[in-house]
């Protein structure tokens, strides 16, 4: 039955500290078989004046934005090609990887390359699961796609997996995987149209 006791400068909003013990929880199931109910986090919260670095008082940093909704902040504003608000979650640097084509840095690059592709996409979530590496937040969003190729016909129930990085509460990184040019080939072939 592990417990964990945690220090924390006050000033936390509760939802920040909230996330905070269910990220602790789930770092020590990696490594102890305990189930979730087995795992107390204490979170002890002291005041500016009770604690120094350096021999100088210092405040807490801002709790980073819960990377999950980040990225679905992302998503849906990339859905609703609302591409200022998408630009707002992303770091300068920002790059994008889709199978078949070379990383892009730019929001403007993917819709120029998705154009001939198809006319929208929309994404059905089954899961959107979070880690941490040493640098990064690590997020992957999967699930199926459905739309409309280019012609209007509609298509769906093609699998995907978006993997994002995070730092500094912003996206420094996606790389995506799917099925799309599969089902379009198979589509196409089953229509006598030929390969994409």
């Amino acid at each position: 039955m592990p417990i964990v006791e945690l220090h924390l400068l006050k000033g936390y909003e509760s939802e920040a500290k909230s996330r905070l013990g269910r990220d602790l929880t789930n770092a020590i199931r990696m490594t102890v078989p305990a189930a979730p109910e087995a795992i107390t986090v204490l979170i002890h919260e002291r005041d500016r004046d009770q604690y120094m670095r350096g021999g100088t008082h210092r405040d807490g940093a801002p709790a980073l934005p819960d990377p999950a909704a980040l990225v679905q902040c992302y998503l849906k504003a990339m859905e609703a090609r609302d591409l200022d608000r998408a630009r707002t979650c992303l770091a300068p640097g920002f790059s994008m990887q889709f199978p078949g084509t070379a990383p892009m840095h730019s929001l403007d690059a993917l819709i120029d390359w998705a154009r001939p592709r198809y006319r929208f996409v929309t994404k059905a979530y089954e899961g959107i699961d979070c880690a941490q590496s040493e640098t990064a937040s690590i997020v992957y969003a999967r699930g199926t796609l459905s739309g409309e190729w280019p012609d209007g016909t509609p298509f769906a129930g093609i699998r995907f997996i978006d993997r994002f990085e995070l730092e500094g509460g912003l996206i420094t990184k996606q790389e995506v995987w799917n099925d799309i040019a599969e089902v379009k080939a198979a589509s196409q072939a089953t229509s006598g149209k030929g390969t994409p």
